[in-house]
């Protein structure tokens, strides 16, 4: 049995734990009694710190056999940092704005596997190109996701899974995407678009920046995007609270108080966009990849409709999943590169994956054409 710390006991780090708790000693750790309660398993082990303290964060995974990450993006590259130079393995789902790359070099001169953006998009996503990657000419790669409440509320129509400030992030930070090889900038929310899905109706896309390290390991894709879901006229509130300011990074001056305007907006947002006992989400996302395969044109569609269920949150299991599956897989000495790995690096264990997936009832239709 081996030795697991979950840092971060989230509504994601609390279902990885639970999850890989199953087959091994696990410890999960956040700075949150009141998270570390709501853990039902009798098998995990329970630490209140703060792992921001570089100290503590060594104390609680010095005897560990692998560390995995659940912790806001905005800790996410540092602590990843100080993973590596613990020399401890980790695999890690928060999304954080950095380079992963600036880690990579001392990632291989420590000995250690670290893979990043091991969620759903990026994540599965990634994984389901590069599957096809080692099959295919690939032309076209498009993937629309998001995670949305079962119950529609005034006004956003939104409940986070996610840290407050990380779901912001999708709101400002500059979506990138590549058409006809050429790499394209444009701000968050824009190029919205109406998209019908089976079961669930009309829902409004818009640019986001998932594509995150396809852009560069997947350069010889002509043509990659992938755009956010949301539900219709989301998107026109979102706006307006980024141009009056209201997510800006840039302290102002209130009374004779400094205060940064997106921890106040993330601080009176989250009570409304937080998912409270007995609410419900699901899980949609739709991947189309085209190009020439055996010397015919072919597109896979891989759909993906995954509702709460359990008494857990969607978002948590689809995201949580497919990040527990990557642990296993280091675990089990199956995945053994050393250095940054982004997801897309798993592709040759597209299958293993998909099966510890579907086990949990996580399931990604195919159709090809």
């Amino acid at each position: 049995m081996k030795k697991i710390v979950v840092l971060g006991c989230g509504l994601v780090g609390r279902v990885m734990a639970e999850d890989l708790s199953q087959y091994h000693q696990v410890t999960s750790v956040d700075i949150s009694k009141e998270n570390l309660d709501k853990i039902h398993s009798s098998n995990i082990s329970k630490v209140c710190k703060d792992v921001s303290d570089i100290s503590v964060l060594n104390d609680v995974i010095k005897d560990c056999d692998l560390v995995v990450g659940a912790l806001p993006g905005f800790m996410g590259f540092d602590t990843m940092k100080r993973v590596i130079l613990a020399q401890k393995n980790i695999v890690d789902i928060s999304f954080y704005p950095e380079d992963p790359f600036e880690l990579d070099k001392l990632a291989k001169e420590n000995n250690v596997i670290a893979v990043m953006d091991c969620g759903v998009a990026p994540g599965m996503g990634n994984i389901i190109f590069a599957h096809h990657n080692n099959t295919m000419k690939i032309n076209n790669y498009e993937c629309l996701v998001g995670g949305l409440p079962k119950k529609r509320e005034w006004p956003f129509e939104y409940q986070a899974v996610f840290s407050p400030i990380d779901v912001i992030e999708e709101y400002i930070r500059p979506a990138r995407y590549v058409q006809n090889k050429s790499l394209i900038i444009k701000e968050a929310l824009s190029d919205t678009e109406l998209v019908e899905f089976d079961e669930i109706g009309t829902l409004e896309s818009w640019n986001s920046d998932g594509l995150r390290t396809l852009i560069e390991t997947m350069s010889h894709v002509p043509n990659m995007i992938e755009k956010t879901l949301r539900y219709p006229g989301c998107v026109e509130y979102l706006k307006v609270l980024r141009e009056c300011g209201y997510f800006s990074y840039e302290p102002v001056e209130i009374n004779g108080a400094k205060v940064r305007p997106i921890d106040l907006t993330a601080k009176l947002l989250f009570p409304k966009w937080q998912m409270k006992e007995g609410d419900e989400d699901f899980t949609v996302m739709r991947i189309k990849i085209s190009g020439t395969e055996n010397n015919k044109q072919v597109e896979y569609t891989y759909t993906l409709l995954d509702r709460f269920k359990n008494n857990t949150i969607s978002m948590a299991r689809t995201t949580g999943f497919t990040c527990t599956s990557v642990a296993n897989l280091v675990l089990e000495n199956k995945f053994t590169k050393i250095g940054i790995s982004p997801p897309e690096f798993l592709g040759d264990h597209f299958h293993y994956i998909n099966d510890y997936l579907k086990e949990r009832d996580v399931i990604y239709k195919v159709s090809k054409n």
